[in-house]
C-alpha cells in the first residue's frame, strides 16, 4: 500500500477513535490555563509521564502562573514544587530563566514564533512545536519518541530520528491536521500500541500497516 493510502486510512481510523474530522481532536493530555502554563507544563513532561506532571502542575501554577510570578518565585521555589519530577534541578532553572526572558524579550508574552520559542531555555523544538500548534493553532506536527515508534511501526516513515519522521509526516498528512493528529496518535499509542509486549496483528493499525519485517521483528 502506497504511503499517501495508508495514511488516509489511518487519519480515517484516528478519527473514528478521537474525533478530529471537525478540527477538533482529544484533548491536551497536560493540564494548563494558557501558552504559559502549557509551555512550563511542556516543558515539565521531559523524562516524566504526563500524569505525573498533571500531579505536580496545580500546585506550582498556585504559586506561580504568569512570568512575573515565576520570576518572584525562583528557581528554588520552583523546584520544592516540582521534585517529584524527573530532571527537577534543570527543569526548574530554566523555567526561571525562561520566565526572566519572556520579561525581557516578549513583554510577558509567549510568543508565537518557532524560532522565538526555541531560543527560550529548556525549550527545545519538540515543546515549541508543541506550543506552535495547541496554543496558538499554527501548523506544527511535535514528534516525540512515541509518535516516531508509531511512524515506523506503520510504515510512514523510515527516518532514523524523529527530525527525519517529521519531515516525513508533514509531507503525508494534510498541514491543517498536523496538531490533531500529533494528538490523536499519542492518544493511540497510549491505548492501543504500547513500546512493550505489543501484538502488532491484533492492534487496529499496525495489524494491516506494519511490514511482515516489522511484525516478525515485534514477535521475536
Amino acid at each position: 500500500m502506497k504511503r499517501a493510502d495508508k495514511a488516509n486510512r489511518i487519519e480515517t481510523i484516528l478519527d473514528e477513535l478521537y474525533g478530529g474530522s471537525d478540527g477538533s481532536g482529544p484533548p491536551i493530555p497536560l493540564d494548563h490555563q494558557d501558552a504559559f502554563t502549557l509551555l512550563v507544563a511542556v516543558l515539565m513532561s521531559a523524562q516524566t509521564t504526563d500524569a505525573q506532571v498533571n500531579r505536580v502542575t496545580p500546585g506550582l501554577f498556585a504559586l506561580a502562573s504568569t512570568p512575573e510570578q515565576m520570576v518572584a518565585l525562583g528557581a528554588d521555589g520552583v523546584l520544592a514544587a516540582i521534585k517529584s519530577c524527573g530532571l527537577a534541578p534543570t527543569k526548574a532553572k530554566n523555567i526561571a530563566k525562561l520566565s526572566q526572558m519572556l520579561l525581557d524579550r516578549h513583554d510577558g508574552v509567549v510568543p508565537a514564533d518557532m524560532t522565538a520559542l526555541e531560543a527560550l531555555p529548556g525549550v527545545g523544538h519538540k515543546t515549541a512545536s508543541v506550543v506552535m500548534a495547541q496554543a496558538f493553532g499554527q501548523p506544527a506536527f511535535p514528534v516525540d519518541t512515541h509518535i516516531h515508534r508509531l511512524a515506523a511501526h506503520w510504515g510512514l516513515s523510515s527516518g532514523k530520528n524523529v527530525v527525519q519522521t517529521e519531515r516525513d509526516l508533514k509531507k503525508i498528512f494534510p498541514k491543517d491536521r498536523w496538531g490533531v493528529l500529533h494528538l490523536q496518535m499519542i492518544y493511540f499509542g497510549r491505548e492501543h500500541c504500547p513500546a512493550q509486549r505489543h501484538d502488532l496483528t491484533a492492534c487496529l493499525i499496525c495489524s494491516w500497516a506494519a511490514t511482515h519485517k516489522r511484525i516478525r521483528m515485534e514477535m521475536g
